[in-house]
């Protein structure tokens, strides 16, 4: 079994900072791209930043130059640093993770996890 635990969530004003922190623990092989989404009440999902094992990184046009992914992956955690936040980057922050599991190398399993919310003020 495989889990993905967020963490780093809170309430901040426009301009702060916020950096959140997801762990994935359990029966892991390998773990490899991994990312944040976000989903804001009334609309959907969207894909915030991924990153690679090797460290190649996309992100959303709206948080270029504020936000940044990175990972560790001998801890198999992955960060989102938040920079220069706005009101509309209030959401529920989910991680992302493809995981190859020991008892099946080789096949990707996609999991999430439970959300964080992120709150701006104005």
């Amino acid at each position: 079994q495989v889990q993905l635990m967020e963490s780093g969530g809170g309430l901040v004003q426009a301009g702060g900072s916020l950096r959140l922190s997801c762990v994935a623990s359990g029966s892991i092989f390998r773990t490899n791209a991994m990312g944040w989404y976000r989903q804001a009440p009334g609309k959907q999902r969207e894909l915030v930043a991924s990153i690679i094992s090797g460290g190649t990184s996309n992100y959303l046009d709206s948080v270029k130059g504020r936000f940044t992914i990175s990972r560790d992956n001998a801890k198999n955690t992955v960060y989102l640093q938040m920079n220069s936040l706005k009101p509309e980057d209030t959401a529920v922050y989910y991680c992302n993770a493809k995981i190859e599991r020991l008892n099946y190398p080789g096949r990707e399993y996609g999991y999430w996890g439970q959300g964080t919310q992120v709150t701006v003020s104005s």
